[in-house]
């Protein structure tokens, strides 16, 4: 398997993409398609401008848009730089991003214009006081802002064609010697938290370990040259950026980024572009399966889906398999404070469990459960390679997650089977006390997801005078269902453990998730 010790550094991964695999195609967006010898050239102009704008090595370089080929050269040109990449959500709000900006202490920014009827640029400017180390801001589009010279933070605005414009009269030599100079074990990311549950923290990760787990996912998944690849994942989360652009890197495989998750889109892209490979939640792969339109497009090309969620359906791998005639599907389990992969299901893995699993370790870590005795729910704990040296300039939160010994306590709840795979069953923090029982919503939604009529369901715990905590679901129906809570009530009583029974059900039109496709239950609980 090639390895982080053959590349070292992401920089030297792009180079030997753009020697290797030369006039393949690397980038398909719209009718703009590009060859890994003009992606390497694109990353090196867009380092070049980075150095002439005063980006030092270990300075950190944000990233704010939605999955572009502009995003991948300005953040591959940023880290090529010697720059930390900080990816942001696109579905933060001004404040949002400016916390992390802040906190990341920022130099620069990459930021989209327009997307999906915002102006990020507009949200980004109410929050400019609070950002006192962003020094220039970078608009991926043909206008930006004029910066006053009065302004008090003389800080600078420009398009996209004027920073590179500012780089040409840096030579290559310059930009090769920069990049050569980064260290395998400096930090190429700072992945910040979701923050669905309190303020992001961002997730200090080095060069070595993304090259190295993205080389072993890109192995156990089985990703190989030729393949096309629909990149729906957010390029900001570890698996659009890293199981996306990073492995495609490796194998030589075509990145066709998709900036929003529209299944009509979804179907029309695997079709016209003979796409091959198609990570991301199971929702994403369950609404491809469900589209009324699903048989007029030509699905035939796609052979390799992975996907990860406490909750994956049995018969979602059934159908993909099936229906679809997916060669390659698998699950995995990852979080950005373990560089965003732990475990993973290999291929020749039984549907069964690959449904309910996430798979074992990957090789060089090691998954224990901290339970009172084997088989028995308990927080997932890891240590290896791929573990975190810790959150930025936070060392007490450092602290709380990362023993002495080197254990990365993930505050996820699971169980491990005899032969190592590991099932996760919760959050801590999710987990709730009916009567004494210990109650995991997790567990709960996928039993009630094998209700004909539920066709996306979370749930919750909720206060009850006698029992302290209840649990409570917001169900998805099915198009056509007329099913009733006192329905779907009386069917759990048949299905599971009276303290598992949700004694509440609340009909809903769809479930409020994040970018990264997981469902805010601080929302519903606040409802």
């Amino acid at each position: 398997m090639r390895g982080d010790l053959e590349w070292g550094t992401v920089p030297q991964l792009v180079r030997a993409a753009a020697e290797r695999y030369g006039e393949r195609e690397a980038v398909v967006e719209g009718r703009t398609r590009i060859s890994y010898e003009e992606l390497g050239d694109r990353v090196e102009r867009a380092a070049a401008a980075c150095i002439a704008s005063g980006v030092e090595p270990g300075d950190r370089v944000g990233v704010w848009a939605p999955n572009t080929l502009d995003w991948i050269v300005s953040a591959l040109g940023a880290v090529t730089a010697g720059a930390v990449l900080v990816p942001l959500n696109t579905r933060f709000k001004g404040t949002e991003a400016a916390y992390v900006l802040a906190r990341a202490r920022a130099k620069l920014l990459f930021v989209t214009g327009t997307f999906l009827g915002t102006s990020y640029v507009a949200s980004l400017r109410r929050a400019e006081a609070e950002l006192p180390d962003l020094e220039q801001v970078v608009v991926l589009s043909d206008t930006a802002p004029d910066t006053s010279p009065d302004d008090e933070e003389r800080r600078v605005w420009r398009t996209w064609k004027d920073f590179l414009a500012a780089g040409e009269g840096v030579p290559g030599s310059a930009v090769r010697a920069r990049s050569t100079a980064i260290a395998p074990t400096s930090p190429s990311d700072i992945i910040f938290t979701s923050g669905t549950t309190g303020r992001p923290k961002g997730a200090v990760i080095t060069h070595a370990q993304t090259l190295r787990g993205y080389a072993i996912w890109a192995e156990l998944a089985g990703l190989r040259e030729g393949d096309r690849y629909l990149i729906v994942n957010p390029f900001f989360h570890t698996f659009g950026y890293k199981a996306g652009i990073i492995a495609c890197l490796m194998r030589g495989a075509t990145m066709v980024p998709q900036p929003v998750f529209n299944v009509d889109t979804v179907l029309a892209n695997i079709a016209a572009e003979r796409i091959s490979v198609l990570p991301g939640p199971p929702t994403l792969h369950q609404s491809l399966l469900d589209h009324p339109q699903r048989d007029a497009h030509d699905l035939s090309a796609l052979r390799l889906v992975v996907t990860g969620a406490a909750v994956v359906p049995l018969r979602l791998v059934e159908r993909l398999r099936g229906e679809l005639g997916v060669g390659t599907v698998l699950t995995a389990y990852g979080l950005s404070e373990a560089s965003g992969i732990v475990t993973m299901c290999r291929r020749g893995d039984e549907a069964s469990v690959i449904a309910s699993t996430s798979g074992r370790a990957i090789p060089g870590t090691e998954v224990r459960v901290d339970s009172p005795s084997p088989g028995e729910p308990g927080e997932v704990l890891v240590r290896g390679f791929n573990v975190m040296s810790g959150y930025f300039e936070d060392e007490e939160a450092t602290a709380e997650v990362l023993t002495p010994d080197g254990w990365l306590r993930t505050g996820d709840v699971g169980v491990m089977s005899d032969s190592g795979h590991l099932r996760i069953t919760d959050r801590i923090k999710d987990m709730f006390i009916v009567g004494g029982f210990n109650a995991y919503p997790a567990e709960i939604e996928q039993l009630l997801g094998l209700h004909p009529d539920v066709a996306d369901v979370a749930v919750i715990g909720i206060p009850d005078p006698r029992l302290g905590e209840v649990g409570k679901a917001y169900v998805v129906r099915r198009s056509g269902s007329v099913t009733t809570s006192d329905d779907l009530i009386a069917w759990s009583r048949r299905e599971m453990a009276n303290y598992k029974v949700p004694r509440a059900i609340e009909f809903v039109g769809e479930l409020p998730r994040n970018a990264s496709g997981k469902v805010v239950k601080g929302e519903l609980r606040g409802r």
